[in-house]
């Protein structure tokens, strides 16, 4: 292809990319004048939440701060029919529902909110002591309607949005997490169908040593690595030392068998499951 022939090509395809108009441009409208009122926010002077507190002669701002990061990912399918259905669900006031990113099954990515802010993707949850996941975490929603495996496509450009999280706020392995480890009496997702092993083996989330699955001889939840006796210990604990709320603990199972099961998500632990239970507890210690 010569120069010229090059320079026309670059040139339709700009045009053709002028030419596209965009559904959401209203919307993207409204997300600019949001955050335009965020960033007013933010640059006014802090005042004290008390009014019966002393006043001080003047104010004093500090010069240390930046933007809080995110600290967990949280992953999600959709359970809707399409990345546009999606789309569109994510950008109607009324359903009060949001994620960071959106990841068709063709492997495009939209990237709806800056990920200093806080998306409405958690819901009623609960990992360990933190209640409030949304204000720290990123939402991933992956365009699946809940029966269906995950297209290569798709988790190829999850990986890459992930690889770019865990560099740029450094998130520990452990907190890339599902909806349904969260939120294990009201979710299912990621289905069991997500390949929670794939992504574990490039660091995002924990899985178990592969050792387990034929150690006959272990004895989990009744001694430590040096056979000390550990009479505290059951299931219970380590699920809920993982992070699982274990109010309801047939939901806790299910949930963590979801994840790392997968072959079997009823709410019993077989004697392999323990094993592999355990193993996760002390990697998440």
């Amino acid at each position: 292809m010569t120069k010229l022939s090059t320079t026309l090509v670059f040139a339709a395809s700009l045009l053709a990319t002028a030419c596209v108009r965009n559904p959401y441009e209203t919307t993207n409208r409204s997300y600019r004048q949001q955050a335009k009122l965020l960033a007013q926010q933010l640059q006014a002077q802090p005042t004290l939440a008390g009014d019966s507190l002393p006043p001080t002669p003047y104010w004093v701002g500090t010069t240390n701060f930046n933007l809080r990061k995110p600290n967990y990912v949280i992953i999600h399918h959709t359970a809707q029919h399409s990345a546009d259905q999606t789309l569109k669900t994510f950008t109607l006031t009324k359903t009060q529902v949001s994620a960071h990113y959106v990841i068709g099954r063709d492997g495009q990515t939209y990237h709806m909110l800056n990920d200093y802010l806080r998306a409405w993707h958690g819901g009623v949850a609960r990992w360990g002591n933190v209640t409030d996941i949304n204000s720290v975490s990123v939402g991933i929603e992956l365009d699946n309607d809940g029966s269906e495996p995950f297209q290569p496509a798709q988790i190829a450009s999850l990986l890459k949005v992930l690889g770019g999280l865990k560099r740029t706020y450094n998130i520990p392995a452990a907190n890339f997490i599902g909806h349904s480890d969260i939120a294990p009496v009201r979710k299912n997702d990621p289905s069991a169908l997500f390949p929670w092993q794939q992504l574990a083996v490039r660091g995002y989330g924990l899985w178990y040593d592969a050792a387990v699955l034929s150690d006959t001889t272990a004895a989990p939840f009744a001694a430590d690595s040096l056979g000390q006796p550990l009479p505290g210990l059951t299931p219970r604990e380590a699920l809920r030392i993982i992070g699982y709320d274990v109010q309801d603990f047939p939901a806790a199972i299910v949930a963590f068998k979801r994840h790392f099961i997968q072959t079997d998500v009823s709410p019993i632990l077989t004697e392999q499951d323990r094993r592999i239970l355990y193993n996760l507890y002390r990697k998440f210690l």
